[in-house]
């Protein structure tokens, strides 16, 4: 009978256990939002949802896409979305009350219907705007030559259609050569502004088409900023550079619809992989592409996205758009658009794709500050200006900075005396910005891309070995110790030797942990960082995966020289010019007569 009692008391107790874990599940179902909380929303659902929407604009550097009608955090597995279309117009009203706390200013991007008449209405979120600060996005524009990358690029940023025989490049050509020939040989800058309701600002000279940048910045509230790169074999190198030292957010590759996947079309997409920069395709010029040619190449553009591991999503509506747009930074959706510079086809579409894409890059704002330079000017009554990317901290007015490394691999400190942001002056620069300094009492000879200005905290040092771990693209023959390359490694770009490897051999597709020299200067370079490396036709990407500061190099030389010193001690004189003992230099001298007098 105690038995039994006591299994009786031991079931009960399970019992017990088991409700109070069912009782914290349901009380972990009942904290996420239900779709309709906006109706009727309490005290503690108001809280909880301006916490989530001020945390994804802590995350988003001051935007978020948020849809009313769908649950927050929900942990049912087939949730209900939306709101009875009769009663949308009450959410909305409550969801502009809590935007107004906050404070932030939301703009109706599309509604959604769902089934049983429920609808829910997807809605960007920004920040009030302020002045001199905006959201700043960098796209990387690539794709083959006679793509209609600057075609397209002046469509978008001057908002004035082309005339199917290149009138909207001219207004972005920077050189004679480039109105001559019809093709981009340098780095080009261009600039699209939004205000915060996400109407774009840019508001082109009508007589010489010319954009006021400090204008557009001051209006808008995002700014994204269009990388033209080349699209000639010829210019691969320039290329190159564009994407690793300019630091793209994303990569627009664009495709002729007439032409199709030709040239370096493959190549740029690679490029753009193997540094994870989040792709999405431009297929332009279908208003002079016949129907079957287009579908071909449509075709080929869906094998090819699949081969690189991307879902295919064709853009046909605004409701596409925002699909688009919450997904592509995880990088497995591959956005694909189909516009006409000359009709105006599907713009739209992407200009507001442009507009409420999110940012990806994490923030390290609390860290030393980082800035690695990748152009150098000379302005006459300022002197040198060093423009490049902040990749982590945050840089003020007055700030000292180290400013290297030099030949010699030395970093000298430089004051911060000026800072533009896109022709604007501004008093500080935050992580993941793009902004120009004015280098006081320094010559521009003594600046060069691929420098960096950090904060002292971090006690920089410069390399001029590294190790990295590689893997090889396409090459002719085979890699062996020795080989010479030239490396791409953010902004640096100089020729290095590959000192030691794993394999005896390297071939194409193959991996391995290798180390680098450079043959002409240290450089300043950090472990994780993506390097690309080009030789002819080789092409090979890896990440940097360890540094040998240069102080143990020195060590290492001075080393070797007491070692020479010491091996040389041991013996009894300095060696002859010759290599021949003096006695025997004697007796070769001697003829043989003198020897046998010498004898008697």
């Amino acid at each position: 009978m105690d038995r039994i009692q006591e299994n009786q008391k031991k079931a009960a107790n399970l019992c017990e256990l088991y409700a109070e874990e069912d009782d914290n599940q349901e009380e972990q179902k009942q904290t996420g939002l239900d779709a309709q909380f906006l109706l009727h929303p309490t005290p503690e659902d108001i809280e909880k949802y301006t916490i989530h929407l001020r945390k994804l604009l802590m995350e988003g550097e001051g935007e978020c896409l948020i849809e009313i009608g769908h649950p927050i955090n929900s942990n049912s597995k087939n949730p209900k979305i939306g709101i009875p279309e009769d009663s949308i117009q009450k959410a909305i009203d409550a969801h502009q009350k809590i935007l107004e706390k906050i404070p932030a200013v939301g703009t109706k991007v599309v509604q959604r219907k769902h089934d049983k008449n429920r609808v829910s209405e997807v809605y960007l979120i920004r920040d009030p705007p302020e002045e001199k600060d905006f959201i700043e996005a960098r796209v990387a524009v690539v794709g083959n030559v006679d793509a209609g990358k600057s075609t397209l690029l002046g469509v978008l940023t001057h908002s004035a259609l082309d005339d199917g025989r290149g009138a909207a490049r001219t207004k972005l050509f920077r050189h004679k050569h480039e109105f001559e020939s019809g093709r981009t040989s340098s780095v080009g800058n261009d600039i699209l502004g939004f205000d915060v309701h996400g109407n774009v600002v840019n508001k082109p000279d009508p007589h010489n088409h010319n954009l006021d940048w400090v204008q557009i910045g001051s209006d808008c509230a995002k700014l994204v900023t269009f990388i033209d790169l080349a699209g000639h074999e010829k210019y691969l190198k320039t290329t190159i550079f564009g994407m690793t030292g300019h630091m793209p957010d994303y990569t627009m590759l664009m495709i002729g619809a007439n032409m199709g996947i030709i040239g370096t079309t493959k190549e740029h997409l690679s490029l753009a992989l193997s540094l994870q920069v989040p792709v999405y395709l431009v297929v332009t010029k279908i208003d002079m592409c016949p129907a079957n040619i287009l579908e071909e190449t449509m075709k080929n553009i869906t094998r090819l996205v699949r081969s690189a591991k991307k879902l295919p999503i064709l853009v046909r509506t605004m409701d596409d758009v925002v699909h688009a747009a919450v997904n592509f930074p995880s990088k497995k959706v591959c956005p694909i658009f189909q516009v006409s510079n000359v009709e105006g086809t599907n713009l739209p579409l992407l200009r507001q794709f442009l507009n409420i894409v999110p940012l990806r890059r994490s923030l390290n704002e609390n860290d030393p500050a980082h800035f690695q330079i990748d152009d150098i000017y000379w302005v006459d009554g300022v002197g040198t200006i060093a423009s490049g990317t902040l990749l982590s901290g945050t840089i003020r007015l007055n700030d000292i900075l180290l400013l290297g490394p030099t030949s010699n691999g030395d970093f000298q400190p430089v004051p911060i005396k000026s800072i533009h942001r896109k022709r604007m002056p501004v008093g500080i620069v935050k992580c993941g910005q793009s902004a120009s300094f004015a280098l006081k009492k320094i010559p521009k000879k003594d600046v060069r891309k691929g420098m960096v200005l950090v904060d002292p905290k971090i006690k920089p040092v410069a390399s001029m070995l590294f190790e990295a771990e590689i893997l090889v693209l396409h090459h002719p023959t085979t890699i062996k110790p020795n080989y010479q390359a030239m490396l791409h490694i953010g902004s640096v770009r100089q020729t290095a030797t590959l000192v030691s490897m794993g394999k005896e051999v390297l071939r194409t597709g193959d991996r391995d942990k290798v180390q680098f020299k450079f043959i002409r200067q240290p450089e300043y370079i950090r472990p994780g960082t993506k390097m690309v490396f080009r030789e002819g036709r080789t092409k090979a990407v890896g990440t940097v995966s360890s540094v040998v500061p240069q102080e143990s190099l020195a060590q290492q030389r001075a080393k070797a020289k007491d070692g020479r010193n010491k091996h040389y001690g041991k013996k009894s004189g300095p060696k002859p010019p010759n290599g021949k003992p003096k006695v025997e230099k004697q007796l070769e001298s001697l003829s043989i007569d003198k020897l046998a007098d010498s004898a008697a």
